[in-house]
């Protein structure tokens, strides 16, 4: 009798039932740390907004209404995950601004939902920060 070569059908069915699940488990985790990565990229670009504000300040004592007067572009990871929003103080005021970065598409589904920071380094939700 000749010794058979290769895998029985058994053999390729529970080998690919151990994939889906190690598939099942690591996917999720997977796409967890992909949605906190984005938000923390998101998070250095929105400190780095408020120091460009507050050294625009500084040198022309206004703060600049968009964030391309400040030379800001938005990395493709940010820009598919967030949408940015920069709100100046109302006119006659004392000057301040928010900056707020409301998730969208996948990234909705992180926990911490729409980022926000001040002229004063207030950030919101602060769990999150």
């Amino acid at each position: 009798m000749r010794k058979s070569k290769g895998f029985t059908l058994i053999e390729l069915m529970v080998a690919v039932a151990v994939i889906g699940i190690l598939a099942a488990v690591a996917y999720p985790s997977y796409m967890e740390h992909v949605r906190k990565t984005r938000r923390v990229e998101t998070q250095t670009l929105m400190m780095d907004v408020v120091t460009r504000q507050q050294q625009r300040m500084l040198d022309v004592r206004s703060y600049a209404t968009t964030l391309s007067d400040l030379g800001v572009t938005l990395p493709a990871q940010v820009d598919s995950a967030y949408t940015l929003t920069l709100t100046l103080s109302a006119a006659g005021t004392v000057p301040a601004f928010t900056l707020t970065a409301a998730p969208k598409g996948a990234q909705a589904r992180e926990s911490c939902g729409t980022l926000s920071v001040t002229n004063r380094a207030v950030k919101s939700p602060a769990k999150c920060w």
